[in-house]
């Protein structure tokens, strides 16, 4: 099982510009590498590393993909952007079962689940999907499939309200339970990244079993 420490950043403000954060990101924290293939005959592999930091107030996480094939077609919360360029953060707060899986294409489109397991994942509110902050460095404009070696980034900011199931008041001392991945779906070559490994048959990201662990410091 795989394990990160995340840090507390310091920041000037408590919500401070998402390009301000960015910088602040890259120079800060460590990346995970989200590299993982489990099933056959899935074996295209991009590059895709993840930084993760909090506040007092927001989960941060910034992206950093370099891919063969991209897409970014879905413009509506909780349309299926899994078919695009995606990345993917799964997450536990606690140890009741529930999870949230946030899901974003490369401009930035969110869907949000909550659930204890596929079968019961139910689409959350656009009202709290709103909440989440997000710059993408493709922009917001959608894009049809292109080929050839292609570089993103995306930082996306989490209020812990969105973790509506849950009242988090403070991450210090907490670890939660969590899986970061990378697919596309419905991409000329599809793939399906994951940073803690997934011990099934067949791609299926809705595993929290597999969830590896996040400590916050």
């Amino acid at each position: 099982m795989r394990v990160a420490e995340v840090k507390k950043l310091t920041l000037k403000s408590d919500y401070p510009p998402l390009n301000e954060l960015s910088a602040l990101m890259d120079n800060q924290t460590e990346r995970l590498s989200i590299d993982t293939l489990n099933w056959k005959g899935f074996t295209y592999k991009p590059e895709v590393t993840i930084s993760i930091a909090y506040s007092d107030h927001e989960i941060f996480l910034q992206y950093y993909v370099v891919e063969n094939y991209f897409k970014a077609e879905m413009t509506e919360s909780n349309q299926m952007v899994c078919e695009d360029s995606c990345v993917e953060f799964f997450v536990s707060p606690e140890n009741d079962g529930i999870y949230y899986n946030l899901e974003f294409n490369g401009i930035g489109t969110c869907l949000l689940g909550t659930g204890t397991e596929r079968a019961n994942s139910t689409r959350a509110n656009p009202v709290i999907i709103s909440k989440i902050r997000r710059l993408s460095s493709v922009g917001e404009k959608p894009v049809k499939e292109k080929e050839g070696k292609y570089s993103w980034t995306i930082i996306i900011a989490i209020p812990f309200e969105v973790f509506f199931h849950h009242t988090i008041n403070d991450l210090k001392g907490k670890t939660f339970r969590a899986n970061f991945y990378k697919c596309g779906d419905m991409l000329k070559v599809p793939h399906y990244v994951t940073w803690n490994p997934v011990g099934t048959e067949n791609p299926d990201y809705h595993q929290p079993e597999y969830f590896g662990l996040l400590k916050f410091v």
